[in-house]
């Protein structure tokens, strides 16, 4: 399947650049000679076009959304309704409801011993970016682990920096010999995710360790996105704040654990200089973070979510028993992911990816998230009875 961007190449031919971007006299408008170079090599993500596909297609069985199923606890739902009938409506501080940021550090403190500086973000996304324009130059470059979010490539370049892949192929955990192996003298940063998005793999807590050593060593920054941190089936996640918090900037969120996607809220935590940047940043950009969300955040904080967890267990033992024989794939250990191998007889992972969207199963292709096109991704977070379904499709396709 291609995911082509939606961009000419950029070996295209120019047109003149005349006003207006037609030709001269014309009424005819053409922006694109008014694009920044930054924007020309980033495509539309191909998670948001599968998405968008699945808007089209009649009744499909979609296994590609990285988004909860269940919806919004009652708790956070009336502690916002309750803030828009308050009238608190408006701008918040940059750095967010005092109460609120009250109530992450005291979290912060009972579960590492650490008291940082902190702000509220406009979701685990607008932390990242952020990150990025405060802790890059030009040049500087960014070890990541391939697989990756998709967007961790492009905010990285946005930011003037260099992505640097270090593969994890096969069993998707860290190596810290092979980040190692790529840190130069322009090594800025490592980007973690744990549990990973798109393979579900929890990092070993050594691992972690070692990675943690490896950044203090080199004199690196860790950003740990930990959006999926509450959603371990295994045993918890390992973070680098237990090993290196003097140089660890920690984004957490509520979408993925809360089902609060749309509501965009989150938090960075982390050395008091990089904060303080990052929140004068949000004051040119985000501004705040939603103010009604800010209030659901709060309450989502105090409300157990141990019987989703449990839920998204059984949903992971679901989808690993029916896929078992037909896929070589990691037995993920959070999150709501698996990255199968793409049956040999397939020339790509996308190539299968294409035959199953025809077939009306939605899955995301791994070169989404990879320099290789090997694996798909598949979201558990769907009804059961998608999952069963979907996968009896992909088993037939893999024959």
């Amino acid at each position: 399947m291609s995911f082509a961007p939606y961009y000419a190449p950029d070996g295209a031919a120019a047109a003149p650049k005349v006003r207006g971007g037609g030709k001269a006299g014309s009424n005819s408008m053409s922006g694109r000679h008014f694009l920044a170079d930054r924007v020309k090599g980033i495509g539309a993500s191909g998670i948001r076009r599968v998405f968008d596909l699945g808007a089209t297609l009649k009744d499909p069985i979609n296994l590609s959304i990285g988004q909860s199923d269940f919806p919004v606890p009652d708790a956070v739902k009336r502690a916002m309704a309750d803030a828009i009938r308050e009238d608190r409506n408006g701008y918040t501080v940059t750095r967010g409801i005092p109460v609120l940021r009250e109530r992450i550090a005291r979290q912060l403190r009972e579960e590492f011993s650490w008291d940082p500086d902190l702000f509220v973000t406009v979701g685990v996304s607008g932390g990242l970016f952020l990150a990025m324009l405060t802790c890059l130059n030009p040049g500087d470059e960014v070890l990541l682990g391939d697989p990756y979010f998709v967007s961790y490539k492009y905010l990285v370049r946005l930011a003037g920096g260099t992505p640097v892949t270090v593969s994890l192929y096969d069993d998707f955990q860290l190596h810290p010999e092979r980040f190692a192996a790529a840190i130069t003298q322009r090594t800025r940063m490592l980007l973690l995710c744990s549990p990973c998005n798109p393979t579900g793999v929890v990092y070993r807590e050594t691992e972690v360790r070692q990675l943690a050593e490896l950044a203090r060593r080199h004199d690196l920054l860790i950003v740990a996105d930990e959006i999926y941190q509450s959603l371990c089936y295994d045993g918890p996640a390992a973070s680098p704040v237990a090993f290196a918090p003097e140089r660890t900037l920690l984004l957490r969120g509520f979408g993925k654990s809360h089902a609060m996607t749309g509501l965009r809220i989150g938090y960075a935590a982390g050395p008091a200089e990089i904060i303080t940047e990052m929140a004068k940043l949000q004051q040119y950009t985000y501004v705040c973070a939603p103010h009604a969300a800010q209030y659901g955040a709060l309450a989502a904080m105090d409300t157990d979510m141990s019987a989703r967890v449990t839920q998204y267990r059984g949903k992971r033992d679901l989808v690993c028993a029916e896929l078992e024989g037909a896929f070589d794939f990691v037995r993920p250990a959070g999150g709501f992911y698996v990255f199968p191998k793409a049956p040999p007889r397939f020339a790509s992972a996308g190539a299968f990816v294409e035959e199953a969207i025809g077939r009306n199963v939605l899955i995301i292709s791994g070169e989404v998230f990879s320099e290789r096109d090997t694996h798909f991704r598949v979201s558990y977070a769907a009804p059961d009875e998608h999952l069963r379904r979907g996968c009896a499709v992909l088993r037939a396709i893999a024959g």
